[in-house]
């Protein structure tokens, strides 16, 4: 079954970046008139958008609890915490950080928690061959064994299946102090 458009002319639809006007048109037409059905509110309100692009703007950026900005170091420590209990369940996370979206939150994991996490587990894998090459008699003598022990002492152990991380934790795997 085709789906055709209610009229005979085809429906232009926006993409791309939202402009300053498409964002107050959205954000005065919810004002009066409250969210809706995603799809007649952005036909009504006159954006040449779909509804599922106007919503995703009004709950990611529009919304005026959202809270913009970087993310505080006992925020990435509930993160954290939650992503180790949970697992990706974003939304279920965004709860316990009120004004942070979903998508945010899931959006930090990705680019910085994860990959210093990557990060690491490399430099464990790289330090424990290096390790094994120095025992086995290689000749070659490798500076590391000590970032290797300090990787392995500064992570958390785990007790009743849960990890639980403290602020000296994430200092020391560089996740507070920008690297």
């Amino acid at each position: 079954m085709e789906k055709t458009p209610c009229n005979s002319q085809e429906v232009e639809v926006r993409k791309g970046p939202w402009t300053i006007e498409e964002d107050l048109i959205l954000i005065n037409y919810i004002a009066i008139h409250g969210e809706g059905v995603w799809n007649s509110l952005a036909r009504s309100a006159g954006l040449k958008r779909t509804g599922k692009s106007c919503r995703f703007r009004w709950l990611n950026y529009l919304r005026p609890d959202v809270r913009r900005g970087n993310i505080t170091p006992e925020e990435q420590l509930v993160i954290i915490e939650l992503q180790a209990k949970w697992g990706n369940r974003w939304s279920k996370i965004a709860k316990h950080l009120p004004g942070r979206t979903d998508n945010e939150i899931k959006n930090y994991w990705r680019t910085r928690i994860q990959k210093h996490i990557k990060q690491t587990e490399t430099l464990t894998a790289q330090n424990d061959q290096a390790s094994t090459s120095q025992i086995s008699g290689s000749g070659h003598v490798d500076p590391v064994p000590s970032l290797n022990e300090n990787i392995e002492n500064n992570f958390p152990t785990e007790s009743n299946d849960s990890i639980v991380w403290s602020m000296e934790d994430l200092w020391s795997m560089q996740l507070l102090n920008g690297d």
